[in-house]
């Protein structure tokens, strides 16, 4: 039996960074834009707001670009001020380097377990007679943007057991995957769980 779980992002991320105005180290995007044209060389910022005082700060997305080099769609998605585009560009290494910025995820997504129950704390296996019967169940976790999570967090998430428990079931061998599930993950697994 095979479950899929996706990862999504509920909001955008905190950028982490230091305000130049106060002490603190967080800005929110709230998906602004500034454009700016000096003759044919176009500038783009994301405007990003200091949590603690409010300062506001730009990132850079185009920096002294001809204006015929940039795609219109997406010079009237930064006019629109699509929040779309601003979660692509700070997932963005490119611009993520260039702002010397890094991404703060925490509460800022979810895990859709498309319904499914949470494990049985008894047998470690999920509540069907489905996976009683087949011993194991399989679930492959996909993330709908680069969200760096602990794969241990969205076990214990996903299946209703604490972090310890999974370490456990780690440590045992009935929670097996290919991937290492210790540290952060952005990409898509898959992991096994077994009776």
């Amino acid at each position: 039996m095979l479950k899929d779980w996706v990862v999504m992002p509920t909001c955008l991320p905190t950028v982490l960074r230091r305000c130049p105005a106060c002490t603190s180290d967080r800005f929110r995007a709230n998906g602004k834009f500034r454009v700016n044209a000096n003759h044919k060389l176009l500038d783009a910022w994301l405007l990003v707001l200091c949590t603690a005082c409010g300062n506001t700060a730009k990132l850079t997305v185009l920096e002294r670009m001809n204006v015929r080099s940039v795609r219109p769609e997406l010079l009237d998605r930064m006019h629109d001020n699509d929040p779309g585009l601003a979660a692509e560009l700070l997932q963005d290494p490119v611009v993520r380097r260039r702002n010397r910025i890094a991404l703060d995820w925490d509460d800022a997504w979810r895990l859709d377990t498309g319904g499914s129950d949470h494990l049985d704390r008894e047998w470690g296996l999920p509540c069907s007679s489905e996976a009683e019967s087949l011993g194991k169940i399989d679930v492959s976790v996909r993330f709908a943007a680069r969200i760096p999570v602990r794969p241990v967090r969205l076990i214990a998430e996903g299946c209703g057991l604490s972090r310890a428990e999974v370490e456990e079931l780690i440590t045992e061998g009935k929670l097996v995957s290919a991937v290492r599930l210790s540290g952060k993950l952005s990409g898509d697994f898959t992991f096994t769980l077994k009776r």
